[in-house]
């Protein structure tokens, strides 16, 4: 099973999602945890790769989890979610290609996982 965690950032009722190189669906910032990371070191290093945001490590919250098939491989994935303080204006850097604030009117173009994030914060009045 890949345990990967995952960046959930709101601003003006949407959510930041990216899509990675080759890749046709928006996804949320983040990925595996490396040997002996926590989940805050991991999506710390992951976003930083990602989006050149710095994370502060202490204002994780956690905003769910997913269970869901990891899209494009489909194998089963857990993906925990995190809501997150952080320093610098999100651009696409390393595998990523471009960003994007998505609404409830982008589910379809986003990976299920990314969805299902998007779904429970539309049902939490948190994005339009």
């Amino acid at each position: 099973m890949l345990d990967v965690v995952a960046w959930v950032c709101v601003r003006e009722r949407r959510m930041l999602a990216v899509r990675s190189r080759g890749r046709d669906v928006w996804y949320l910032p983040g990925g595996k945890r490396e040997p002996g990371e926590s989940d805050a070191e991991a999506l710390a290093r992951e976003v930083a790769e990602e989006l050149g945001v710095v994370l502060n490590p202490h204002s994780l919250f956690p905003c769910c989890i997913v269970h869901d098939r990891a899209h494009g491989v489909d194998e089963p994935m857990r993906m925990a979610c995190f809501f997150a303080d952080g320093t610098g204006e999100p651009a696409p850097h390393a595998e990523i290609d471009s960003l994007g604030w998505v609404g409830l009117d982008d589910a379809d173009q986003c990976a299920s996982a990314a969805r299902q994030v998007l779904m429970k914060l539309y049902a939490d009045g948190v994005v339009d």
